[in-house]
This record gives structure tokens, C-alpha cells and sequence, in this order.
């Protein structure tokens, strides 16, 4: 069901740096090379739809909850970007409820609501002419920790048969596809939070060679014990028992972050193949795309976040000066803080350009993040509004950065750019532009 898996596996060796493949010289004569946005799905701690999320984060819902599902007592970490209001069976068919995880269900209800906001109906594109392209850093962790249970408690008769693919990181491409009949070209990326950009670069570039439509963007969720003790064991999950005080990004009191569960899935298309079909709207472009790896520990080579920044505005034609607003990774670690906040000064200069976070209110939601974070992007530009950074009060003078705090603030925005790292040394970089930031033809 799926055409590809690609992974970037921690402990492997360094492979060259890679970057944004060149326009693609198959695109369409008729076509603009533009692949725009048509659809957004959002399943997210603090909304289920776009405008839900959009408004949470200007107004500043908490989405960081303490976890109930389980007892915590033992553990020394509570508070996680949970989605209470998720009803399983309300939102997936029957049949499939057996089959999936947690994660899966929620990237096939963002999927669909995805399809609903382009438009789509069953007979618009031919079935081999749409693609799947997401990504997932954690796999079915609460399917398989029960799995396990009846392995080692009844025998393994008693294990689903199921468990074959529902751990799968590729089981959300997987169902999405199987579901909506999108038997074109697809992938599953496994990057950390990396690999949420990085599935929407994929999916750009296979937009790019023919692909006429696809369903691109990243989902997560590990919350039973085990799948806890996962997020717990890396040391970077911050121990405060308030929300307000365990992700602060950029600030000097900064501890950690907290984990999340969720994510975004977009619907990408060549522009005049969005037109000729009749897309209701188009959010914005995918403009540029780069990713980098960071050398090895001890390496006196610099660290690769600042090089993946250059090279996607690059790919998108413009220069650090042209580039309105950054949405920051924003790790919450105070030394992964301070070598972001040096690549986007190494990148902007000093406090050369707006900064934020809004992840603050949701957690870090691994593979889900990202994209999440392109859909903040896109409303951004559409409203002319950069959300601020909840949490952070102090952000240290060396830092050089204009984070946006307090209020939302308002400003024109054309084109933003979105980071993202994922453990052992992944950096993905991507632009996003306004529509009419761009000339029809000939744009990239």
C-alpha cells in the first residue's frame, strides 16, 4: 500500500547533507511549478479543526493537561498536549476502530477533514493520481503495549492480528490511502519532528514530477505507559506540575518541554491542476524546502539548523531579508534553545526577525508538530496576525531574538519560514508564501 519507506535512523552513519531537489523540469507546460495548499486538517490538543487551533493560539488556550489515563504517581513527569475531546468511535468507521492505534485514528479524522476543506470529491482525480505522503516518529505504542500484555499474560494466540501493521510507521500513509482510494505515489518519513517537514517536501516534489494531488503531513501519539516512558527516557521533559511553567521556550527558566499528541495533514497540488478541478481555496504555496544533518558530537563543523534555514529561502527565491516571521522548533532545552537561537541570528542577524512558538501551548508533538506548525504559517499570512509565545516571560539578552510574547502581534506576513530538529541531529527548513506574493508563472 505504500511505495517507499524512508527512514533516518539515530546511530547510523552521517549520510552527505541533503538538500531541496531543483523545480522539477516535468512540471506540466501549462503549470506555474507552484504547489499550493488546497486542505488543512488539524487534530490538535487545543482544537480539532483550523479555526479552532488558530484561535487557541491567539487567545492562548492551554492545551497541556496532566495525564489521567494511567497512574502517574510513580513517574516524574504529569503533564502532556493531550486531546480529551477525541471520540474514536464519532469519527472512525467501526470496522477500522480493531485495527488502528491512537495515532492512526487521529491522522485518518485530520485526512479527511483535510479533504473536506479542498473539496474533494470521489471523482475529481483518478485514484493512481493521488498520493499519500506522511510521517510518524513513534508508531502504534498503546496497540502494541496491549498486544504485548496478552502475549506474555494469555499466549500468543491471543494476539491481534493487527498488531502486523498497526505499530507500523507507515500505517498512517497506509490507512489514508487505503480509505480515500489514493493509490499514486507515497511514502512514509521517519525523521522525529524533523520528518513532519520533511514528508511535506516529499510530497512537494512528487507534486512536482506528475503526482496531481497529495495528502502530506505528520501525526503522533505515545501515551500508555509504555510509549510515557519513552518520551521520559531522552531526560528532556520538563518536571514542572503547572503548564505554565514546563514549556518555555526561549526563556532563562526553561527545563525542558512537554510531550503532545496530534498533528496536521495538508492537501497539496500544482496550481493550475488546483484551478482546472475547481479547489475552493489555496492557502499559500510551499515555496522552499531543505534539510541538513548536524556532525557528529565533538565535530568542530557547525551544527546544520542555520545552513537548512539559508538553503529553503534560497529554494524559494528570496533572500533572510524577505522572510516576515520564523516559527522557532523551540525545544524547551536551554542548550538546544541558545544553538537555535544562534542559527537564527547566524541567519537574520540580531533581533532581525520575528520569532515564535506557539507549540508552547500544545507540547512537542513529534512528527505532528510541524505541520502543525504550516498551518499556524498559512493563517498567519491569511490574517495578518503572528501568534505569540505562551509561557515565556525572560528570554536571555545573548538570545538575540525578537520572540513574539504576550499578545498576538500584527503585521503584514507573506512569507514565513518553519524549523524543525529531531533527536540525534535532524534540521528541516521550509517557506511558505502568500498566493499573490508570487508571479503566476515561473514562481518556484
Amino acid at each position: 500500500m505504500t511505495e517507499t519507506v524512508a527512514s533516518r535512523t539515530p546511530g547510523s552513519p552521517t549520510p552527505p547533507p541533503r538538500t531541496a531537489p531543483a523545480p522539477d523540469a516535468t512540471a506540466g507546460a501549462q503549470g506555474t511549478g507552484r504547489v499550493v495548499v488546497t486542505g488543512i486538517g488539524v487534530a490538535s490538543p487545543n482544537g480539532l479543526d483550523p479555526e479552532k487551533y488558530w484561535t487557541a493560539l491567539l487567545e492562548g488556550h492551554e492545551g497541556i493537561r496532566t495525564i489521567e489515563a494511567f497512574d502517574t504517581s510513580r513517574y516524574p513527569c504529569r503533564l502532556a498536549g493531550l486531546i480529551p475531546d477525541f471520540d474514536d468511535a464519532a469519527h472512525i468507521p467501526g470496522r477500522l476502530l480493531p485495527q488502528t492505534d491512537r495515532v492512526t485514528r487521529l491522522a485518518l479524522y485530520a485526512a479527511e477533514r483535510a479533504i473536506d476543506d479542498a473539496a474533494l470529491g470521489p471523482d475529481d482525480v483518478p485514484e493512481y493520481d493521488m498520493g499519500v505522503v506522511m510521517s510518524n516518529a513513534s508508531g502504534g505504542h498503546e496497540f502494541t503495549h496491549r498486544e504485548f500484555r496478552k502475549l506474555w499474560s494469555q499466549g500468543p494466540q491471543f494476539v491481534s492480528v493487527y498488531e502486523s501493521f498497526a505499530w507500523f510507521y507507515a500505517c498512517n500513509t497506509g490507512q489514508i490511502s487505503i480509505r480515500h482510494q489514493m493509490r499514486g505515489p507515497s511514502a512514509a518519513l521517519v525523521g522525529e519532528q524533523a520528518g513532519g517537514l520533511d514528508a511535506v517536501g516529499h510530497a512537494r516534489r512528487a507534486a512536482r514530477r506528475g503526482t496531481r494531488l497529495l495528502i502530506t503531513g505528520g501525526a503522533d501519539s505515545a501515551f500508555d505507559p509504555w510509549g510515557w516512558i519513552s518520551h521520559l527516557s531522552g531526560g528532556w521533559v520538563s518536571r514542572a506540575d503547572r503548564p505554565e511553567h514546563a514549556f518555555r521556550p526561549f526563556d532563562a527558566a526553561a527545563d525542558g518541554h512537554v510531550p503532545g499528541e496530534g498533528g496536521a495533514v495538508l492537501v497539496l497540488e500544482e496550481e493550475h491542476l488546483a484551478l482546472e478541478r475547481g479547489a475552493p481555496r489555496r492557502y499559500g504555496s510551499i515555496a522552499g524546502y531543505a534539510a541538513t544533518f548536524d556532525p557528529p558530537p565533538g565535530s568542530p563543523r557547525p551544527r546544520g539548523l542555520a545552513r537548512a534555514a539559508r538553503l529553503a529561502i534560497a529554494d524559494a527565491g528570496l533572500t533572510p531579508e524577505e522572510i516576515d516571521v520564523v516559527f522557532a522548533d523551540s525545544s524547551g532545552v536551554p542548550e538546544h534553545d541558545r544553538a537555535e537561537a544562534e542559527a537564527i541570528g547566524a541567519v537574520f542577524g540580531p533581533h532581525g526577525v520575528p520569532v515564535t512558538a506557539p507549540k508552547a501551548l500544545i507540547g512537542r508533538l513529534y512528527a505532528g508538530g510541524p505541520p502543525l506548525d504550516l498551518v499556524a504559517a498559512l493563517l498567519a499570512i491569511r490574517d495578518g496576525l503572528i501568534p505569540p509565545t505562551a509561557h515565556t516571560v525572560d528570554v536571555p539578552d545573548e538570545y538575540g531574538i525578537d520572540l513574539v510574547r504576550g499578545e498576538p502581534r500584527r503585521q503584514p506576513v507573506r512569507r514565513a519560514l518553519v524549523l524543525a530538529r529531531g533527536r540525534c541531529g535532524f534540521n528541516s527548513a521550509m517557506v511558505v508564501r502568500a498566493m499573490d506574493d508570487e508571479a503566476p508563472h515561473g514562481a518556484r
